[in-house]
């Protein structure tokens, strides 16, 4: 799917949701619209050669501030996909109450081609030209980690934003998924993984929407396909097997896929993948993936491209439940194929925890404290408190097996994951109630959108807009 493709899609359903709400075409235009799209072009010194890159910043909407979404390294971006992100952050962060307006950034580049030392320069400069616009600063735009890019990057990009501004006491909340010993925060690197698991566990507590689905029971023992096996896809595929029981019996990659259908190793597939940097010779490979994304499965987790499913192979996916890890990877004519069959879990809402612990990662740079450093130990003397009243009251020890766990007060990593689970499971609760609440919201899709274009439609109204 092209990046024009991508926005009209994104668009469409935007249309869909001010059409429910009622709302006036101008209002709709001005928050459909993206406030500004920076294209920047740069020239980084490379063998002896000048070599000049193209970046663009998109800031959707400036309604909440700062404005927040990721960078990403591809060849593939272009401006239209560009502020399709952008837009989608502006819908998440107002889906899942995150005080951000939304923004995107990419930069032209096939990060695998450089080494270390050309890709951080080329980095540094990009984040020079991005700076100096204040398209990167703690209190108007936050970019954090996307497709191409990791911890690394934002620590180079955190390093020369305090290089700029030595002066100003918050720099190091100019950039999100950081690194920990350079100011980032336990939780972040799983986050988006993490926030799909708590998707799908919330998902299985709503009767109703699993009798859409025809699905009954629990996670437990429930076949999983994912496609793409990055960082959201692995984390969701570990978490889901490891910790719900659930089996994921199929992995797409890029160069081919892998079939097990007593399940597949998750943490032994991608060691493989990590060594030999492919799924081949895996046990269970298959040299083509697109049939395996068609398999017999229960949810079916699109984790890697933009409109893996369109209306070519909308109509062979036997999956009852779609979940949408990455952005936009159902075309807006394939949704509409699925919809009537299938229960899809949106990007929206499903690839929103990662931007969720970003802000708590925000909001700890600008405290400058660990999360659980003031009350862990007081937690625990509470309850080693609380025992040792039980036991005088009644006269017997306690005989506590896993009393170290009982008696442990809440780290930041406990910390990030509990607000995280409970932002994905509020959001979840408000879109199920507004599906099955309002006739004309036939779809969770419709219902996310409509849910965030309410709250920004507020927002504007509060300013006088």
């Amino acid at each position: 799917m092209s990046g024009k493709e991508f926005l009209e899609s994104v668009d469409k359903v935007f249309d869909n949701a001010a059409k429910v709400l009622k709302l006036s075409a101008s209002l709709s235009n001005q928050i459909k619209s993206p406030n500004a799209t920076y294209k920047v072009n740069f020239g980084v010194r490379i063998n002896n050669q000048i070599k000049t890159f193209t970046g663009y910043r998109c800031v959707h909407s400036d309604h909440l501030e700062p404005v927040k979404g990721g960078i990403r390294f591809s060849l593939l971006a272009d401006q239209s996909e560009v502020e399709a992100l952008a837009a989608l952050m502006t819908y998440k962060c107002a889906l899942v109450d995150i005080p951000f307006g939304g923004s995107k950034g990419a930069l032209i580049i096939d990060p695998n081609s450089y080494n270390k030392f050309d890709l951080e320069r080329i980095t540094r400069r990009f984040s020079q030209e991005l700076i100096k616009r204040d398209m990167i600063n703690p209190s108007q735009n936050v970019p954090a980690p996307d497709m191409g890019t990791g911890e690394r990057e934002m620590a180079w990009i955190a390093d020369e934003y305090r290089r700029l501004n030595p002066v100003d006491i918050n720099a190091f909340a100019c950039v999100t998924g950081k690194p920990i010993n350079k100011h980032g925060i336990r939780g972040r690197t799983e986050a988006t993984g993490r926030g799909v698991q708590y998707a799908i566990r919330e998902f299985f507590r709503h009767k109703k929407d699993m009798k859409l689905a025809k699905l009954q029971g629990t996670l437990e023992g429930k076949t999983i396909i994912v496609q793409g096996l990055g960082n959201v896809g692995y984390h969701a595929a570990k978490f889901l097997s490891e910790e719900d029981g659930a089996k994921v019996i199929g992995v797409i990659e890029r160069d081919g896929a892998v079939y097990n259908k007593k399940g597949v190793d998750i943490e032994k597939l991608k060691k493989h993948i990590l060594k030999t940097g492919s799924v081949k010779k895996y046990k269970g490979y298959k040299s083509s993936g697109e049939n395996l994304l068609t398999e017999n499965c229960d949810i079916l987790i699109p984790a890697a491209l933009e409109g893996v499913i369109n209306k070519d192979n909308a109509k062979k996916i036997k999956a009852n439940l779609i979940v949408e890890a990455a952005n936009g990877p159902i075309t807006y004519e394939a949704d509409q194929i699925l919809n009537k069959e299938k229960v899809i879990i949106p990007d929206l809402y499903a690839n929103a925890g990662g931007v969720t612990v970003s802000y708590f990662e925000w909001v700890k740079n600008l405290s400058r404290i660990r999360f659980g450093r003031l009350h862990k130990r007081g937690e625990e003397n509470k309850i080693l408190n609380l025992i040792s009243s039980v036991e005088e009251i009644t006269g017997r020890k306690l005989n506590l097996s896993n009393k170290e766990n009982i008696i442990k007060g809440s780290d930041e990593i406990d910390l990030v994951r509990s607000g995280l689970d409970d932002t994905m499971r509020s959001a979840y609760i408000a879109m199920s109630y507004r599906m099955h609440a309002k006739n004309k919201v036939k779809d969770l899709r419709t219902s996310a959108m409509s849910i965030a274009l309410e709250k920004i439609a507020l927002s504007y109204d509060t300013l006088g807009l």
